[in-house]
């Protein structure tokens, strides 16, 4: 178990590690190719639209073929979009190199996280997930020190470590031992859907994606802004991963214990109160400090949301792969929502609007999960 916990969470930490590894990025790209807020998130957002786009063909792979060929497809297509993007010198073909990493990914994490499911019970599962998940956040929080990096030696030998980090992922992966596939169709994941579990989970993975989407793009814009180079842009998303990294494990494991909604109704209202927060600060170490916390706030949803998913489809008989293609989907859904039409929004309103309605979207389902006489079952799985 231990070795397979490694495998998937190294699988799952390389590819958002070089996702992330945009962030510091982002300002000095934005100048140099010439485009505003708005560009700058769909830059961002590109790897969420291709997540978005191979999120059910990736659990159909991984239910067909099974979750290793999931995987090895997913590290192949990372592969070759690392090469893409370390020699792109346009911003088209950037943003191409981003949609074909972010297909790559949808792949390896309804294959790995597939994996990891059906390998353990249910009992432990919230905790595994949120294990897995915090090798993810682990990798959003080197991320940024590779993006850094390459600002230093250069994006052609930065980006090019993802082809050699994959084929080594690759060989490992091929001595793992895997259970086979299950083929199911690809509509099969809709007839889950008809279980609120699942439904309540989906929407707990597109408010934090949607967050985040927003964060990723406006904060270290706002930060450059404020002075904060991009050695401090990097410095900040890494101790905000850190400390998301930590609250992950412990969420998933609170969740399995007492039910998800011992974490999922205070994380509303916390997230609430730290999107309201990032409009406050007017100096650059008080919103890194401001960035941080809302992380930390932001990613004790992540568990929860995935356990409910995977226990939700298991009681339907729906295949482990296509329960993550649903967390995938869900969560580019909500990233790319935030990254490109949260950045339009910014560039034509400010900042503030697109927060704040966001803010309104957790506040608004807080409410409706306190209010209503079921609570407790509508967010536990």
């Amino acid at each position: 178990m231990r070795r397979l916990v490694a495998l998937v969470g190294a699988v799952i930490l390389v590819d958002t590690m070089f996702y992330a590894a945009i962030t510091p990025l982002l300002p000095e790209l934005s100048d140099r190719l010439g485009v505003g807020k708005g560009g700058a998130g769909l830059l961002a957002g590109a790897y969420a639209i291709g997540n978005l786009l191979g999120a059910l063909p990736g659990g159909w792979l991984a239910a067909r073929a099974g979750v290793r060929a999931a995987v090895l497809t997913g590290l192949a297509i990372m592969s070759v979009a690392g090469l893409v993007f370390a020699f792109g010198d346009s911003i088209v073909v950037l943003d191409a190199a981003r949609l074909l990493h972010g297909i790559g990914g949808a792949c390896s994490w309804a294959g790995g996280m597939a994996w990891l499911a059906t390998a353990v019970p249910p009992e432990r599962r919230g905790e595994v997930i949120g294990t897995a998940l915090g090798a993810a956040i682990f990798g959003v929080q080197l991320g940024p020190v590779l993006g850094t990096l390459a600002t230093a030696i250069g994006q052609e030998a930065a980006f090019s470590l993802m082809a050699l980090l994959g084929a080594g992922l690759a060989a490992w992966a091929l001595t793992t031992p895997a259970p086979p596939g299950r083929p199911q169709p690809l509509t099969a994941p809709f007839s889950a859907l008809r279980r609120r579990s699942v439904r309540i989970g989906i929407w707990l993975t597109v408010l934090p994606a949607m967050a985040f989407g927003l964060l990723d793009v406006l904060a270290p814009l706002r930060l450059a802004a404020l002075g904060a180079t991009g050695l401090a842009v990097g410095a900040t998303f890494f101790v905000a991963a850190g400390v998301e990294a930590l609250v992950s494990p412990l969420a998933g494991r609170i969740s399995d214990r007492r039910g998800a909604t011992a974490v999922v109704r205070p994380g509303l209202f916390a997230a609430v109160v730290a999107l309201v927060v990032l409009q406050i600060p007017d100096t650059a170490v008080a919103l890194a400090v401001a960035v941080v916390l809302a992380a930390g706030v932001l990613g004790v949803l992540w568990a929860p949301a995935g356990g409910m998913l995977s226990r939700g489809a298991e009681r339907v008989g729906l295949e482990q792969g296509y329960a993550f293609a649903l967390f995938n989907l869900a969560w580019a859904a909500g990233f790319t929502v935030g990254s490109t039409a949260g950045g339009g929004m910014a560039e034509a309103t400010g900042d503030a609007v697109p927060y704040l309605l966001v803010a309104v979207l957790f506040a608004v389902t807080g409410v409706r999960a306190l209010a209503s006489s079921g609570a407790a079952a509508t967010v536990r799985p």
